[in-house]
């Protein structure tokens, strides 16, 4: 049973100035790789925490150093054997083995300031689907005192900050104003969110094997499975170096990495801004269930309508129905893939061209802000429900609807019968 509260669409800041009972038990998981002298500076910086040390886990994930990091008393180590870069792994298997109710990620060369844990982990402590990014800032820390203080060290050596994450979190204010896009504002270097809804929406994706990318993935399924995206400023970590955009910005190896990750993403992260604009994904952001139609020429106008409307939709139809779209790879006889960002229900067959364009601003619009769910057709029987995967997930969590629900009345738009007029549907005159 889920605990603590929840909050309609984004708003977070319905909890501005509210604190937990008590602190919560914090688990940081602190990903290293051959970086000895900034592991020690980031678990110096954890041990001048304002957060208690008693309700505090640090765990040390080593992904495969030649070496193994040193490590005080009371900081667990892990390590997994060097593969390539797994990041996403070594994350997954320190939170396999924490034990406090948030989890905080952190990079072995980002060092939090005094007041970090205490800031990140009061969301999550107090409404459980809370996934909250801090501010990491920049600074030439090479060669200072592991245990200098880190928020005098740092604003003496800052470097630039990378401008467009900078504009993302004001245009979006603190992610306040996230929308389906806004995963790109979610760094796993800097990341907390409840054991709970991690094991929800399940660990960070193992598939991704080179540098960045799966905090990304991670994001925009923790954004599907319900969360509330939230910036937290004055949570500030500083990363030891310039920031990836600032290093070998000529080097040709260093674009191919990140070409590679484009492509990776664009699979998986499906939504317009991400996946090619011609191109399939092979995670689909829209499906359409089809519930019922009263023949196959029934079914063939309500489907072919929807995918004209909707042309990288996937659509489940009946069993009995699959033959008639054996020749389209979009039509299928249950959609058993990846969780969708959108569902549009059709309980019966109905042929949609006359509301298309309402139905593409529905696709596009449900999900951001506060709108969970658009109905189409008469008020009291309507014909389409476009859901979006954040207002069924939270629907289903909760028992109540925490989004808001449009309903437009359109004509027109009603169950087909056993002869829907296909020649002249297809042929125009109809």
């Amino acid at each position: 049973m889920v605990k603590g509260r929840c909050l309609p669409g984004n708003r977070w800041d319905l909890l501005d100035g509210v604190e937990p009972d008590r602190p919560p038990a914090v688990s940081v998981v602190v990903v290293h790789y051959r970086q000895q002298a900034e592991l020690d500076r980031t678990l110096a910086a954890l041990r001048r925490q304002t957060h208690p040390a008693d309700r505090t886990e640090v765990i040390v994930v080593d992904d495969g150093s030649p070496q193994p990091p040193r490590v005080p008393a009371g900081v667990r180590l892990l390590r997994q054997a060097d593969e390539g870069f797994r990041a996403a792994a070594a994350r997954n298997l320190g939170a396999s083995v924490a034990t406090g109710d948030v989890l905080c990620f952190l990079d072995a060369d980002t060092v939090p300031e005094p007041g970090y844990l205490a800031r990140m982990a009061r969301l999550p402590a107090l409404a459980p689907e809370a996934v909250v990014v801090g501010r990491r800032r920049h600074a030439a820390l090479a060669g200072l005192p592991a245990d200098a203080p880190v928020e005098r060290a740092g604003p003496a050596a800052e470097l630039p900050e990378p401008q467009w994450l900078r504009d993302g979190y004001r245009y979006t204010r603190d992610l306040l104003d996230a929308d389906d896009r806004s995963y790109r504002y979610v760094i796993s270097a800097a990341l907390a969110c409840s054991r709970w809804f991690f094991e929800q929406v399940g660990g960070f994706d193992e598939s991704f094997r080179a540098y960045g990318g799966e905090d990304w993935e991670w994001a925009h399924r923790a954004w599907l499975h319900g969360a509330v995206l939230a910036h937290a400023a004055d949570a500030v970590a500083w990363h030891d170096g310039p920031d990836w955009a600032g290093r070998d910005a000529d080097d040709p190896a260093r674009r191919a990495r990140k070409d590679a990750e484009t492509l990776l993403l664009a699979d998986v992260v499906p939504v317009a801004g991400s996946r090619g604009h011609g191109l399939r994904s092979a995670h689909p952001d829209v499906v359409i269930r089809l519930g019922a139609a009263p023949s196959p020429a029934a079914a063939f106008v309500c489907v072919d309508s929807l995918l004209a409307a909707l042309p990288a939709a996937v659509v489940s139809v009946p069993g009995d129905l699959i033959g008639l779209f054996a020749a389209d790879q979009r039509v299928t006889k249950a959609d058993t893939g990846p969780l969708a960002r959108v569902v549009v229900e059709v309980p019966d067959a109905v042929r949609v061209d006359r509301v298309a364009d309402l139905l593409r601003e529905a696709v596009s619009t449900v999900g951001a802000g506060g709108l969970g769910t658009v109905l189409l057709g008469p008020p009291e029987a309507p014909v389409l429900r476009i859901d979006s995967a954040r207002a069924r997930a939270r629907r289903q969590r909760w028992g109540t609807e925490l989004f808001e629900t449009r309903v437009h009345a359109v004509d027109g738009l009603t169950p087909l019968g056993a002869d829907p007029g296909l020649a002249g549907y297809l042929g125009g005159w109809s």
